[in-house]
């Protein structure tokens, strides 16, 4: 079947009828002219050499050959290849229960929106798997058949809600049956089933099919999402649903349900919550999966036809130089040559770009994209100009990109092939074309998870191609990550500053106690002064209170020894020896007291000595 890329060219077919037109008023024109003449059998036995037949089929080579230029200028294609490609994966069907219970909101945002978060998250981590999208509630039916095809299952994700089941109910049996069926039959790869449910089941059996299932060597895991304290389930227009009571229905999640579908499929149960770690483990538990051969058809573009077409007009005009409007053969060496010249100046002029485009074309096939850059490269250095040049380029430079993502120059590398896509769909005509260039730019920053530059390149995609599902789709997810991304930033943000608050504050307290520290040492060694003053003060006062005895025992023994006879009977008011030697040894208690009153205060720093003034 053949389709045209450009097919817009077509229009200018309309220029033929009219070349036509004007060829019969000419031919009209002339004969009417040549009967001004005379007699039409006279004229035509003077005119022998003329021939009638050979201007007509001149012009119809030429008028075919315009035609056929018109076509080649729509770029006819033909010929949608597709081959297949063995790789090893698994192969996952996810079953998700969309029943009314899973608009419950105990898991944020709600159960059947955490349960798309966790499959595109699932998704992401495939490389080269197959994925499959299972529905059910009180139906059961396949939302996407088991396809390596990964944008187009997150499409279909992004469509399922409880609206699409006229019969409500949890089949759970019937889903992992369904399921089971929708696998390839290759033996060698690992299958799973992935049912995600709150485990309200309605119908029974389900137990029954996990096992069935598991002896064909199928592992079931359960997911089961909500809580046990449940939730009520809210509906449109506000409020909740209730029962026929009029009492407000409370959906809980069967955990021990959920439990028991998971041992007898032989897989695991894990709950999920509003934390991270049922992602987590599900990663876990996919990776013990046998993986084995997957098939994947991939379908590449349509061979282009032009060059037939071309040789075909290239064919006409010779033909078209070789017939002489005239008859004989005197000029026929002559057209012979000029046809021979055409011939050769048409291979001469072959442009060398478009054969380097053919070679890089079959390196890019074989997947050899180093060989196909070096020969896009080339075909960019012989024309500059070709956007289709420039377009391959960019491509070989994207799955560079791809193969080594641990490049220590990645940011240099991004730039260059974003640069490269941006010039070629500069040089394109084509919205189509440019739509499919800014599309790669768009899938290129989104990898690199600079969101707000992928957002611009979706939306200038989609102006030059608005009918684009993916990219609109890649868009809206770019949309969601830019905001998270945001939102996470923000949240870094706050703590960073709570953090440095926090750090500030303890230094504020660290210096406020080394300050306390520092005063507390101060009025210690101010208290030690005044002890120490103190204590030389009251020495002072003792030796001066033992030196005035000294002296007054002095002054008594000087007058005893002056008047013996008056000591010999002692007055009311003087003192005898023997009470000068009690006050004496009194004395010095006291002054041994006080020593060792000084000393233990020394042996003790921090203890305060009680002013005695």
């Amino acid at each position: 079947m053949i389709r045209f890329q450009d097919p817009i060219y077509l229009w200018l077919l309309l220029i033929i009828p009219v070349v036509w037109l004007i060829r019969f008023v000419a031919v009209k024109r002339k004969q009417r002219q040549l009967k001004k003449f005379g007699d039409q059998t006279l004229i035509k036995e003077m005119m022998e050499n003329v021939s009638a037949v050979r201007p007509a089929v001149k012009f119809w080579l030429l008028l075919t050959a315009l035609a056929l230029l018109i076509i080649m200028l729509a770029r006819p294609q033909m010929g949608m290849k597709s081959n297949t490609e063995k790789r090893q994966g698994i192969e996952a069907i996810v079953a998700m229960d969309i029943s009314n219970s899973m608009l419950a909101q105990d898991v944020a945002p709600s159960r059947l929106d955490k349960s798309k978060l966790l499959v595109e998250n699932m998704i992401n981590h495939f490389e080269e798997d197959k994925v499959g999208l299972v529905v059910f509630a009180g139906d059961v039916f396949v939302q996407l058949p088991i396809t390596s095809d990964f944008v187009s299952a997150k499409m279909y994700l992004q469509g399922i809600s409880p609206a699409m089941m006229m019969s409500q109910g949890t089949d759970i049996a019937s889903a992992i049956k369904i399921s089971a069926n929708s696998f390839s039959p290759d033996e060698q790869t690992g299958k799973a089933i992935f049912i995600i449910t709150d485990g309200e089941n309605h119908e029974g059996g389900a137990v029954e099919a996990a096992k069935e299932v598991r002896d064909k060597g199928i592992v079931v895991y359960v997911l089961g999402i909500g809580s046990a304290k449940g939730a009520p389930i809210p509906v449109a227009g506000g409020g909740y649903m209730t029962d026929q009571a009029g009492e407000t229905v409370i959906t809980k999640l069967n955990e021990d349900m959920c439990k028991e579908i998971a041992d007898a499929g032989g897989g695991r149960y894990i709950h999920v919550d509003n934390t991270s770690s049922a992602m987590n483990q599900l990663d876990d538990e996919i990776a013990k999966l046998q993986k084995g051969e997957v098939t994947i058809s991939n379908f590449n573009e349509y061979n282009e036809q032009f060059q037939a077409f071309g040789i075909i007009v290239i064919i006409l005009l010779i033909l078209e130089i070789v017939i002489l409007e005239r008859k004989g053969k005197s000029m026929k060496w002559l057209h012979l040559m000029v046809m021979f010249t055409l011939v050769m100046a048409s291979c001469s002029g072959v442009q060398p770009d478009r054969k380097y485009i053919r070679t890089g074309n079959q390196a890019y096939r074989d997947s050899v994209y180093s060989d196909a850059k070096l020969n896009y490269q080339k075909a960019v250095s012989a024309n500059d100009t070709n956007a289709v040049a420039k377009y391959d380029l960019a491509c070989s430079m994207m799955q560079d990109l791809i193969a080594d993502k641990s490049n220590d120059n990645q940011k240099q590398q991004v730039d260059s092939t974003v640069q490269a896509f941006r010039q070629a769909a500069d040089l394109q005509q084509n919205p189509i074309r440019k739509a499919q260039a800014y599309r790669n730019i768009g899938w290129i920053y989104q990898a690199c998870e600079q969101y707000a530059p992928a957002i611009d390149a979706y939306k200038e995609s989609l102006r030059n191609n608005p009918d684009d599902d993916e990219v609109r789709y890649n868009l809206a997810l770019c949309q969601k990550l830019l905001k998270e991304q945001q939102q996470k930033k923000q949240d870094q943000n706050n703590q960073d500053q709570k953090d440095q608050n926090q750090q500030n504050q303890d230094q504020q307290n660290q210096n406020q106690q080394n300050q306390d520290k520092q005063n507390q040492d101060q009025d210690k060694q101010d208290q030690d002064q005044k002890d120490q003053k103190q204590q030389d003060q009251q020495q002072k006062q003792q030796q001066d209170q033992q030196q005035n005895q000294q002296q007054q025992e002095d002054q008594n023994k000087n007058q005893h020894q002056q008047n013996p006879a008056q000591n010999a009977q002692p007055n009311e008011g003087q003192m005898s020896k023997e009470n000068a030697e009690q006050l004496l040894n009194a004395a010095e208690q006291a002054e041994k007291n006080t020593q060792q009153k000084l000393q233990k205060g020394a042996r003790m720093p921090g203890k305060r000595l009680q002013k005695n003034w």
